[in-house]
């Protein structure tokens, strides 16, 4: 924990969980929960990762549908991800838990260096809503077969898990002003291309 002003840091909430069981398996409703609203940004970390791994079949369109569930989530007002009972009851080997936390804490220690809690508001309901709403234009951007966006978009989620994660309202702002930054560019091209085809004929 902070001294200086009581923010937990996620890689220290981790640990609890991890702590605070010694059961061989874990619910993964289990590692979210101490989160809390926090628990979005988690979720959008993970959902951001698959869109730097090169793979023959694109992960744009499975990952874009997630995020867009996501982001409606927190635009109607949930206080933390929804998940489905039998998800949240699934149960996943301590050890495999344990791995994964070991592999992402590098990740997280370094978005915990770059952020820290400011404008605390931003990052909470009723102000999620914004934040909702964009993720779905967001995730309905990635889904689309637009070619070369699966890294900027991944890039972009990586910005919106840091300012959920760290609660860091300054960041949160960035993130909001690139993507209405995207969406104007990628509808200016749209309308280029529309015009280009209409031209033809």
């Amino acid at each position: 924990m902070s001294a200086a002003n009581g923010h937990v840091r996620t890689t220290e909430l981790l640990a609890d969980v991890l702590a605070s069981s010694r059961d061989e398996e874990i619910a993964f409703g289990d590692v979210l929960d101490p989160l809390g609203e926090r628990s979005f940004g988690f979720v959008i970390l993970l959902l951001a990762l698959p869109n730097f791994i090169p793979v023959p079949i694109g992960v744009g369109g499975p990952m874009g549908v997630l995020v867009t569930i996501v982001g409606l989530q927190m635009a109607f007002g949930l206080a933390r991800p929804w998940l489905p009972a039998r998800l949240r009851k699934r149960s996943v080997r301590r050890g495999t838990i344990e791995r994964f936390v070991a592999r992402l804490t590098p990740v997280l220690r370094w978005i915990e260096r770059l952020s820290r809690p400011r404008l605390e508001t931003l990052t909470r309901q009723p102000v999620h809503r914004i934040t909702g709403l964009l993720l779905v234009l967001i995730g309905i951007a990635l889904a689309l077969p637009i070619p070369f966006t699966n890294y900027l978009f991944g890039l972009l989620l990586v910005v919106y898990a840091v300012a959920l994660i760290e609660r860091d309202g300054i960041t949160l702002i960035v993130a909001w002003l690139a993507s209405i930054g995207i969406a104007i560019v990628l509808l200016t091209l749209s309308q280029a291309a529309v015009d280009a085809v209409r031209d033809l004929f």
